[in-house]
């Protein structure tokens, strides 16, 4: 999201606050990776509508779901784009939640990849888009 908002020319820590439980698959449940899930937010604050009455723009759906094919892709590696499978721990587990973030050898370096790799290709697609304009 903070990638997305510097492309966009945004700096909006309350909407970076508003992804804070996105972590851990969605609150930790595991559930699809929270670096997916903001790259496609920050797609629909270009293209979608901001109340009933205002149209969405279609790009967002194209451009969606460019995204989400090139992120499935980046994931593969990892056996899907879910955060148990890119992780592997349980989030309930205080012990592996802490060994996550503590210690060196953790996966946490395997998720850092791959929220580096997310914004380079949030990023990317954002540039074209924007030299379609």
């Amino acid at each position: 999201m903070a990638v997305g908002q510097e492309k966009l020319g945004i700096a909006d820590p309350n909407v970076i606050k508003a992804f804070g439980a996105f972590g851990g698959g969605v609150a930790g449940s595991g559930n699809v990776c929270g670096a997916m899930l903001a790259g496609v937010a920050v797609i629909s604050s270009l293209y979608s509508r901001g109340s009933l009455e205002e149209k969405e723009n279609p790009r967002m759906w194209k451009l969606s779901h460019q995204f989400m094919a090139r992120f499935t892709e980046l994931t593969l590696e990892y056996g899907g784009v879910e955060c148990k499978h890119i992780a592997r721990i349980n989030w309930n587990d205080r012990n592996q939640a802490r060994d996550f973030y503590k210690n060196p050898e953790s996966r946490r370096k395997e998720c850092i990849k791959l929220v580096g790799e997310t914004a380079s290709l949030l990023g990317e697609l954002l540039e074209q888009e924007t030299a379609r304009n």
